[in-house]
């Protein structure tokens, strides 16, 4: 649905070895129903199109213009050859990245929607990378973002996980909690359920971070002296928090019925679920940026690669909430 006054979002395609390129390609034999400009090597969709034994024709982008399906394209440091990845090409992918999100913070573009990036061939490449959600909160100068998943759940029901930590090694996620953290956590998560999902209320579930939430302290007390007293001073703010809750127990449909997120500890107590329910359909949000971002919830894909058994699913599904959240912030009076 085209929303009058607002721009295109904007799509990198990520590593151009991966099957980034083909799901450009597939956008462009079906476009999505919002403006949208892919930002990748030119080159690289005609020849990864030709291997796919599909058309490809898209308009150079020119800015201003009201183009549905449009191509912005930089300059590759090394060939391409889809399965094999080159080192080379690392500071092309975070270039894409750099133009897009320069984009969207002038208002050029309307949000940021990002294909799958592989973080080995960019750390190998001489250039710590421990993902899109902390690059994106470096290139911005936030100093605190939330990562959350959300998707269609085979019962119809939407499913929102938010972490309170991210891509941690495990023996270190207990030391990352801390109050302030958890509370700001918090804080952004319940003003994006507002601005973006349109939540008026929103109702959060939160996760301990111990088994059985620490079975009253009896296996840890991150619960009791951390955890229960934030959602406390926030619950007497008039926040709508339920926890700490058990991880294992928490996702059941009763539960989240009732809910419009969980937040849970740590990236694997709460993103298996999600994806297990969700894999194909989910879509991986950052939230607290200044600007819009979504994502696709899966890799690379270094195997499908030129082999058209791509799925765009979780593209699309991923371009339709960012041009729902841009349509949110127009509505509530934010400007982008």
């Amino acid at each position: 649905m085209r929303e009058e006054g607002l721009p295109p979002l904007v799509l990198t395609a990520g590593e151009p070895a991966g099957i980034g390129p083909d799901l450009a390609i597939l956008l462009s034999q079906s476009p999505p129903p919002c403006p949208l400009v892919i930002l990748v090597n030119r080159e690289t969709l005609t020849d990864r199109a030709r291997q796919l034994g599909l058309s490809f024709n898209l308009p150079d982008y020119a800015a201003g213009t009201s183009t549905p399906l449009s191509l912005l394209s930089m300059p590759l440091a090394a060939p391409v050859e889809a399965g094999r990845l080159d080192a080379g090409n690392a500071n092309y992918v975070l270039a894409t990245l750099r133009r897009a999100t320069a984009g969207c913070q002038s208002g050029e573009f309307a949000g940021l929607v990002t294909g799958p990036v592989h973080k080995g061939i960019i750390n190998d490449a001489g250039i710590p990378f421990t993902g899109h959600t902390e690059f994106l909160a470096a290139l911005t100068q936030t100093p605190r973002v939330v990562m959350m998943l959300a998707g269609a759940q085979g019962n119809g029901l939407e499913l929102r996980v938010a972490l309170a930590t991210t891509h941690l090694p495990l023996r270190a996620v207990a030391d990352a909690i801390t109050a302030p953290g958890l509370t700001e956590t918090l804080r952004i998560l319940h003003a994006a359920l507002r601005r973006d999902f349109g939540a008026s209320n929103p109702r959060i579930l939160v996760a301990g971070l111990n088994p059985h939430a620490g079975e009253g302290g009896h296996l840890g007390r991150e619960e009791i002296e951390l955890i229960e007293p934030v959602l406390a001073t926030l619950r007497a703010e008039g926040m709508n928090l339920i926890g700490p809750l058990p991880a294992d127990t928490l996702f059941q449909a009763k539960y989240l019925a009732e809910a419009d997120a969980v937040l849970t500890m740590y990236h694997d107590q709460g993103l298996p679920v999600l994806k297990y329910a969700c894999f194909g359909r989910g879509i991986n949000v950052t939230l607290g940026l200044p600007i819009i971002r979504t994502s696709v919830d899966h890799g690379t894909a270094l195997d499908l690669a030129g082999r058209g058994k791509a799925s765009d699913g979780s593209l699309r599904a991923a371009i339709d909430l960012a041009w729902k959240m841009a349509r949110n912030r127009r509505h509530d009076g934010n400007h982008l």
